[in-house]
């Protein structure tokens, strides 16, 4: 049952858990995090779902750091089944193994970082891979629009069922790995070295916010959730 609290006290007194959702800043954070700490239980697990603040840096204002980590859901969250687990310097592995718990009787599929590192690990991949389609993009390789479909009709159908070291070992055939890294290995690192490194100047901005000019966010925010909704169903073990 969903209920709503007009103060921290109030909401997280009887808590068995907590997930601050409050906006990026470390100060803002940190006193959220002072105030769920007062007045929360001493055994409640405490996290944070930040996409870019360290979790050691919100448990340096902390009394019981061991108890709190980043869980940081994935957007759209009501939909998409990741949460990253990160734990700061100070937090214990049972509370990982709480948040671990919770969240996957919820539905919801758990990675484990072993150690902070900024972006997590989600973002992080999102990033590489965007800085490289906008580099095609301003150096004029191909529109935006065909550099996302190179990616929905390409690439991200392998990766809805496997990911990329996967996908790759599954590509290396018998020899997996192993074959893979031996016949393709350098045609990789010649690829890896040629990557753009593009700024998100004045040009390049025009660049991107010309190319999705003449499209709407709120249809294709709904075509995007009807798509996953689609996708999560076929890869569903009942299915």
């Amino acid at each position: 049952m969903l209920s709503f609290q007009d103060s921290v006290q109030a909401a997280v007194t009887k808590a068995a858990f907590v997930q601050e959702n409050v906006p990026e800043d470390l100060n803002l954070k940190c006193d959220t995090l002072s105030r769920i700490e007062s007045s929360a239980g001493e055994q409640v697990v405490i996290a944070s779902s930040t996409s870019g603040i360290p979790p050691s840096a919100m448990q340096s204002r902390l009394v019981r750091p061991e108890r709190f980590l980043v869980s940081h859901p994935f957007n759209p969250p009501h939909l998409m089944p990741l949460v990253e687990l990160v734990p700061g310097g100070s937090t214990s592995p049972d509370a990982i193994d709480v948040a671990q718990s919770l969240y996957e009787r919820m539905g919801k599929i758990c990675i484990r970082l072993e150690k902070e590192v900024p972006g997590h690990v989600a973002n992080r991949l999102q990033a590489a891979l965007w800085r490289e389609a906008v580099h095609l993009a301003v150096t004029g390789v191909a529109s935006i629009r065909d550099i996302d479909m190179a990616v929905t009709a390409g690439p991200g159908l392998r990766w809805a069922s496997m990911g990329p070291h996967t996908t790759f070992h599954v590509a290396g055939g018998d020899g997996g790995m192993a074959h893979f890294l031996d016949h393709l290995g350098p045609a990789f690192e010649a690829i890896w070295a040629d990557l753009g490194r593009p700024d998100l100047d004045a040009v390049t901005r025009s660049i991107l916010i010309e190319g999705l000019a003449a499209t709407d966010p709120d249809a294709l925010a709904a075509e995007r959730d009807g798509r996953l909704v689609r996708i999560l169903r076929a890869l569903s073990p009942e299915n």
